[in-house]
């Protein structure tokens, strides 16, 4: 789902029950993922923290594949559900884990109580014989016996991009009307729900998609949904990430959020309760590189980056029929003398950059310079649990000495 799939955003394609939530609860049209792949963005959710603090990600020099990392996420880490389910709650998670698929990194170890999903990669019909589905963990044990799989890609080969009216609300990928109901029957039932940049979907006015730091790799559709509690019919131009999803949740249940190790994220409690503004600053990073910052209607690049001349000649491309000259670019250019800088309420496609030579530029530099150098100030990043030599790697045979750190040689293989 991008941020261009919602009826509430224009599409014509009617989206009922996403469209209900977002009459009844509070739109977010300013919220952003923590990094543009899924596994480092997860790793924040569940954390509080920035994928560079949490050390759920690579350096941009040579990342692994991701279902070659032998590393996961830190012991050293809290998760969200580690929390909760001491106070009481039961936590469940459906779906793909992605944050190490060792038996101590699985999700069972770090406060889930139940888990039906894989490891690492989703399933998929068209996989490579070189590159084979991942085993379906129900908790510990692994499912061996899935015989439909070998039917999935003739059944999926029948289906229909969008469903007629008479099997609406029937779909078995989007029951978001049964989970709503299901919801409503409870005393305390909330929901927020984000989507992040798939292939296939639409990223709206934003340029680019997954994988890059402009607007179509990281912002997202988002809406708060907690009926009798939150005002209804309410759009906040509050600036948001998934990172900010732990602290709220914690004060949400009435917790407190630890202070034994830094958060990133926000609570965003007095948003949702009060439709108050905080003031806060967006970091977009990519690997162990902070790529842009947005501070108010500002964003500033400091690195600009598509994707690399080979994936490009092979066909992929993640900002297609969308290229920009000087702004998007197949290696990677730095702009950290003279970052572009975009106006994203005048033009939130950031196809045309500030003139550096006016006084808007040069107001929007000195106040963004200052909120980068705070946070490079207290970053102290860790320990990159996706590099070439993550923690443990000796014992199975897999440590590869990895580069000092190139941003200008950033690859990410499919």
């Amino acid at each position: 789902m991008g941020w261009g799939d919602v009826g509430v955003f224009g599409q014509p394609s009617e989206t009922p029950n996403l469209d209900s939530m977002v009459a009844q609860g509070i739109l977010f049209p300013n919220f952003y993922t923590a990094n543009p792949l899924c596994s480092p963005s997860l790793a924040s959710l569940l954390t509080g923290r920035l994928p560079v603090r949490n050390a759920f990600y690579t350096t941009n020099a040579y990342p692994n594949t991701p279902q070659e990392i032998v590393g996961g996420i830190s012991r050293d880490e809290i998760l969200l559900p580690q929390i909760l389910k001491k106070k009481g709650y039961v936590n469940k998670i459906i779906g793909k884990w992605h944050l190490g698929h060792r038996a101590h990194h699985l999700p069972l170890e770090h406060g889930f109580d139940e888990w039906f999903g894989a490891p690492n990669c989703p399933f998929g019909p068209y996989n490579s014989s070189d590159r084979p589905n991942v085993p379906v963990y129900n908790n510990s044990q692994m499912q061996t016996m899935i015989k439909f799989l070998s039917f999935q890609e003739g059944l999926d080969a029948a289906d229909t991009t969008h469903a007629s009216k008479w099997f609406l609300g029937k779909s078995q990928r989007g029951r978001v009307g049964q989970i709503l109901a299901w919801l409503r029957a409870l005393d305390n039932g909330a929901a927020v729900m984000s989507g992040p940049k798939q292939s296939n979907g639409s990223n709206g006015p934003f340029l680019c998609g997954k994988e890059t730091t402009f607007e179509g790799g990281m912002r997202e559709p988002a809406v708060t949904w907690w009926p009798e509690h939150i005002p209804a019919g309410t759009v906040s131009q509050q600036l948001g990430t998934v990172v900010d999803l732990f602290s709220t949740s914690l004060s949400v249940a009435g917790f407190s959020v630890p202070d034994d190790s830094l958060i990133d994220g926000l609570d965003l409690s007095p948003v949702l309760h009060n439709n108050t503004l905080i003031n806060r600053p967006i970091f977009y990073y990519r690997g162990n590189e902070m790529m842009a910052v947005r501070v108010g209607p500002y964003k500033a690049h400091y690195w600009t980056w598509s994707n690399s001349w080979e994936e490009f000649n092979q066909g992929i491309n993640f900002c297609p029929g969308q290229e920009v000259a000087g702004v998007t670019t197949h290696t990677q250019q730095e702009h950290t003398m003279q970052p572009l800088i975009f106006h994203l309420g005048r033009g939130p496609w950031e196809k045309y950059p500030i003139s550096a030579v006016t006084k808007e530029y040069q107001d929007a530099l000195s106040r963004i310079t200052a909120v980068v150098e705070k946070h490079k100030k207290g970053l102290v990043p860790g320990v990159p649990q996706l590099n070439m030599s993550p923690p443990g790697c000796e014992k199975l045979g897999k440590c590869l000495k990895a580069p000092k750190s190139q941003p200008w040689k950033c690859d990410w293989p499919h």
